[in-house]
């Protein structure tokens, strides 16, 4: 309660020492309200990035890859923790967002490889209405539509005549029975031909459909295939494709750079609740050198799969932030992706067209992705000797910024934590500029392992260890059938056709798909 000036004592000393325990107090009242300050701002950062999350677009596309902002929220390069343009907006304001015209109809591209069918469509009378002369024809109109045609289904009937000889049947002698050898199949005494099972792997790795759909699908088609029909089938493939698969794992650990990351599995069989597919793999689509991509089934997210899998490679592994990979040998390259993916969330949980301090980090980074984008095409040389005259000054300027906010900004908001990931990962973020075979980022690993991730949310776990084990080398096959351009059904359909008679390594060798 206020004390008037008469209630007050007169004592200089008890004055003193009210006053001291009103300083305390009014200390205290200030530290709780910073507290409740910070948590009512990271409450709202959690609503407004719950809001984006689910009420927004899921793509990580991110406004203006490729090219340097220049848009209103850009915040000045010499003092980033304060808008210095009047005009711009601050930290209370809104930016409204310019509304895109919208995108015209485009009429679907139909490649010419495509067979064509010519269906004429002329006049009945061909003479003038007016005077009754012939017409001549002075040119045409040409319009194109896609007829579907279901696939076709056949059973392909293998006869092999049984033969004997009359005169040894009437001595009494033994008769020998000569008949035709059966083919070299990769399936002996099944049903399953080479375009069967490379269609089932197609659609399943490929498409992400499972084999309950497929079974749905073959039964509508008159053709009694249970999923354990096909699941048998797989597994047994999967076997015969260890050589092979062998081969491409040498290749791999050959190679100067890669990528890894994993994602979970749930597998039935296993009392663990969590397993992992990983996968590793080099090369981006469209450049020159080996580009494979491996996956590996394991119980648990353990570093010493890692290691067993690259069982002491070297050379440069590009990864995320998970620690597990800091127990192999390679030397690890860190995620340009991961680090701007915190302060994207953070930019999120600011609310609608406001802006802050996680936009200067966001356009300080884009200006690093605007290099990469005009050095795709350029050599290793040639990207490194760029990336060290002109990403490494723009390295320098984020990590100043970095180090100048750190201390400036609440433990609890969500750019602290993108500041603090940043700097714990920043040897590895920069160590790209050390060799121009290293990526930015490691998002081809995350394409990589997408088809998996696609196809989990239709059949969601496998029942056995053996089933994960086989779903790992299939996508193996199909994903790196992929990156090297092929198309998975022809490719599969070509290698189990031939590899019942690769008996040799020089043989095996020439069905890898690179």
């Amino acid at each position: 309660m206020k004390k008037t000036p008469a209630e007050l004592p007169d004592d200089v000393e008890t004055l003193k020492r009210m006053l001291l325990e009103r300083d305390k107090r009014i200390a205290k009242l200030e530290t709780l309200t910073q507290k409740l300050t910070e948590r009512v701002q990271r409450f709202e950062e959690v609503l407004n990035l719950a809001q984006h999350k689910r009420f927004s677009p899921s793509s990580e596309t991110y406004e203006g890859d490729g090219q340097v902002f220049n848009e209103a929220e850009q915040v000045t390069e010499t003092e980033p923790e304060e808008v210095v343009n009047t005009d711009a907006p601050t930290l209370e304001t809104t930016v409204e967002t310019p509304t895109k015209a919208p995108a015209k109809p485009r009429r679907p591209r139909i490649t010419p490889e495509l067979p064509r069918i010519e269906v004429l469509h002329d006049i009945d009378t061909k003479t003038c209405t007016c005077c009754g002369n012939e017409l001549h024809r002075m040119g045409e109109e040409v319009s194109e539509q896609i007829e579907f045609i279901p696939a076709e289904i056949r059973v392909i009937k293998h006869v092999r005549p049984k033969y004997s000889c009359r005169t040894c049947e009437r001595e009494g002698t033994e008769v020998a029975i000569q008949i035709a050898d059966v083919p070299d199949t990769l399936f002996p005494k099944s049903m399953a031909t080479p375009s069967l099972v490379a269609q089932i792997i197609s659609a399943k790795m490929h498409y992400g459909l499972p084999l309950y759909r497929q079974e749905k699908m073959f039964s509508e088609a008159g053709i009694e295939l249970s999923r354990q029909t096909m699941s048998r089938w797989l597994i047994s493939c999967a076997d015969k494709l260890e050589p092979l698969l062998a081969l491409m794992k040498t290749e791999l650990l050959k190679q100067p750079a890669l990528w890894a990351d994993e994602t979970t599995l749930d597998v039935l069989d296993v009392d663990k609740s969590t397993c992992y597919m990983w996968v590793y793999g080099c090369g981006v689509e469209g450049s020159a050198g080996a580009k494979l991509v491996l996956f590996d089934y394991q119980d648990g997210r353990s570093g010493q799969h890692a290691v067993q899998f690259l069982d002491g490679y070297n050379g440069y592994l590009q990864v995320d932030g998970y620690a597990g990979y800091e127990q192999t040998s390679a030397t690890l390259a860190g995620c340009w992706a991961h680090a701007r993916r915190k302060f994207i969330e953070a930019q999120q949980a600011q609310g609608k067209g406001k802006t802050g301090k996680a936009d200067w980090a966001i356009n300080q980074i884009q200006k690093l992705y605007a290099l990469e984008s005009k050095l795709k095409t350029q050599s290793a040389q040639i990207k490194q000797h760029q990336r060290q005259q002109l990403a490494a000054p723009l390295l320098k300027q984020l990590w100043d910024w970095l180090e100048k906010s750190k201390d400036t900004i609440p433990k609890e908001s969500l750019v602290s934590k993108a500041i603090s990931y940043t700097q714990k990962q920043w040897p590895k973020l920069i160590r790209y500029l050390d060799d121009g075979q290293l990526n930015i980022d490691n998002n081809r690993a995350e394409r990589a392992v997408k088809p998996f991730v696609i196809g989990r949310k239709a059949w969601l776990f496998a029942n056995t260890k053996t089933g994960a084990k086989a779903s790992a080398a299939l996508y193996s096959l199909v994903e790196t059938a992929k990156i090297n351009g092929l198309e998975p059904y022809h490719y599969l359909t070509q290698l189990f056709e031939q590899l019942p008679t690769a008996n040799t390594p020089e043989a095996l060798a020439k069905l890898l798909p690179y």
